[in-house]
């Protein structure tokens, strides 16, 4: 698709406000502690999962980290059985037994989420070596934060990935902070993107609250990899709204976040895009009904996930050991 005919924009706007609103409810329901889970909420930061799973095919897989309820809609996962997870309700997509951190999609290529910091990386080196051995073109995506780049195995697979020229796209989702520390409290240089380049990758720093330049630059890497010219970087710079973990706006943890809340408030990659939309000819009633199903869609799951059933007591080992054959 082109990032300005007529179909893919209205498709990013409806993904991210799903994805928007389906967190916002989440935050919600664990406040009023219908749900018990931790909960690592990606609002702000939509345009990113959004973008870069708009330029994959179905087959592609993706792997996500603590913060994936985006990763897992954005790529085609069952929004019913993602809510009765977090619920912990044995429809949920893990059984019950995940919660809002262990989310698979495997039919539609989500193996995964991850919440040890980094782990998707080498996840998805292994995923692309695989397509790799069996020719069969398929990509393999990493969504990681800018503290995984810190981690030593980061290192290990940009450099594995470049020498088999693997079909891999390592999406740093940078949004200046590893849990509440700050990026430049870590680092002497803001350059993470500039990081692939010892490994002969390429390596991009893009705006990621603007959802087709994400979806451009990751449908141009996507066609690298298919073609077998090895792995890309995409530093995507965002803005995590909400705190950490959970809902609240984490407004008292350090002294310059409610400066840069004030600052990245105005860049909402939801409403960049729709006054796009409004100026192309789209009418606010049309915008509202679109919504409007989103969220009567939002509600279904919930209710789904509040009268499905727990798991048995009985089923408690089951698809924790393999059986022996």
């Amino acid at each position: 698709m082109q990032a300005g005919n007529e179909t893919l924009r209205p498709s990013l706007w409806r993904m991210m406000s799903l994805i928007r609103a389906v967190e916002e409810r989440i935050g919600d329901l664990v406040a009023a502690k219908e749900i018990k889970t931790p909960c690592h909420l990606s609002i702000g930061q939509e345009a990113i999962a959004t973008g870069v799973c708009a330029a994959l095919d179905r087959e592609d897989t993706v792997w996500g980290g603590h913060r994936s309820h985006g990763h897992y809609l954005a790529k085609g996962g069952d929004l019913p059985a993602m809510m009765a997870e977090i619920f912990g309700k044995v429809t949920g997509c893990s059984k019950g037994r995940g919660g809002s951190m262990h989310l698979a999609a495997p039919t539609v290529g989500l193996f995964g989420t991850v919440p040890l910091v980094g782990a998707t990386i080498p996840l998805a080196v292994g995923a692309g070596l695989a397509s790799r051995l069996r020719r069969d073109h398929q990509v393999a995506v990493a969504f990681f934060g800018d503290g995984a780049t810190e981690e030593g195995h980061c290192a290990e697979s940009l450099n594995l990935a470049a020498f088999y020229h693997l079909p891999v796209l390592f999406v740093c989702e940078n949004n200046f902070y590893s849990t509440h520390m700050a990026l430049k409290e870590r680092r002497l240089k803001d350059n993470l993107a500039e990081m692939a380049q010892p490994y002969g990758i390429p390596g991009l720093c893009i705006d990621g609250n603007d959802a087709c330049a994400v979806f451009e630059a990751a449908r141009t890497a996507v066609t690298r990899a298919r073609a077998g010219e090895g792995p890309t970087f995409l530093e995507c710079r965002t803005y995590r709204w909400r705190g950490h973990v959970g809902p609240a706006w984490d407004l008292e943890v350090g002294a310059h976040r409610r400066a840069e809340l004030d600052e990245w408030l105005p860049k909402d990659p939801i409403a960049r895009l729709t006054r796009v939309l409004l100026e192309e000819g789209r009418s606010e009633q049309e915008l509202a009904g679109w919504c409007a199903a989103i969220q009567r869609e939002v509600e279904a799951a919930v209710d789904f996930a509040r009268t499905s059933p727990l798991p048995d007591d009985s089923d408690l080992f089951r698809h924790i050991y393999a059986t022996r054959r």
